[in-house]
Order: structure tokens, then sequence, then C-alpha cells
């Protein structure tokens, strides 16, 4: 997909969502529907380049297109978010995700299923449920 082409998909997606498509809206919707992974806000910072938009701006940008339900905060680690597109997510429930403990890439386990965890009887309330593996990938192991 040319770059073009992928303005003209981060921008039907921002107006379908009744977004804005403000230029730090594209580029972060671009560099994370070009991601293989979650990434967090340095490495999302990193790819935009030299289009250089200001740390508040991108952490902005990421928690309107996370209250849109175009993104979601896939996991925390070492204290930041890591966000990736909701493709198939629910508010409540989205893929669980593979992290190598040698290399630290995460991998998407997006072909896999699991159900949805019952609030104990303790008074606790389940709002969203985050599954995250470790161990090793297949080129680690």
């Amino acid at each position: 997909m040319t770059e073009s082409n992928l303005d003209v998909q981060a921008r039907k997606t921002l107006k379908e969502a009744k977004l804005y498509c403000t230029s730090g809206r594209v580029a972060v919707l671009n560099v994370l529907i070009n991601a293989s992974k979650p990434l967090n806000h340095c490495q999302i910072a990193r790819r935009l380049g030299e289009e250089h938009f200001d740390r508040v701006t991108i952490y902005r940008t990421l928690e309107s297109l996370s209250e849109a339900g175009l993104v979601h905060k896939a996991f925390m680690d070492k204290r930041a978010w890591h966000f990736e597109l909701a493709h198939n997510c629910t508010k409540s429930q989205c893929h669980p995700h593979f992290t190598c403990t040698r290399c630290g890439n995460t991998h998407c386990l997006t072909g896999m299923s699991l159900p949805m965890v019952k609030s104990p009887h303790m008074g606790f309330v389940i709002h969203r449920q985050q599954i995250r593996l470790e161990g090793l990938c297949p080129a680690c192991a």
C-alpha cells in the first residue's frame, strides 16, 4: 500500500469513528496500521521520525483513538502501555499476546480465543480481561 493509500484508509477510519482527521491522528493511525505488534508511545514516536509530533500530542492522540474504539491498550510493560489496532477486540476482551522472555518480542495470538473469566464471589467486578503469555518464541526455543 502506498503512503497516500494509507492516508486515505486512516482518514476513512477516522471519519467513520466521527473523529476529526488531524495530521497527528492520521500519522499515529498509519504507524499502528503498519505495525506487526503492539507499540508503546516511544516506539510510535520513533516510527513517526521526522514528522516529529510532541509527546503530549501523541499521548492525546492515542487516548482519543482508544476512546473511539479504534485502538486499544494491549498490555503494560515497564510502566508503558502498548497500543494496537482494535481489530476484533471488544472493550472487555481481546486476543492474547505472547512475549518472549529472551528476545523481548511480543506476538499477537489472533487465532486464539479464550473464555471470559467469571467474576469471583468476593465482590470483584471484572471490566476487562487481558491475557499475556510469557516464554520462549520459536526462534529462541
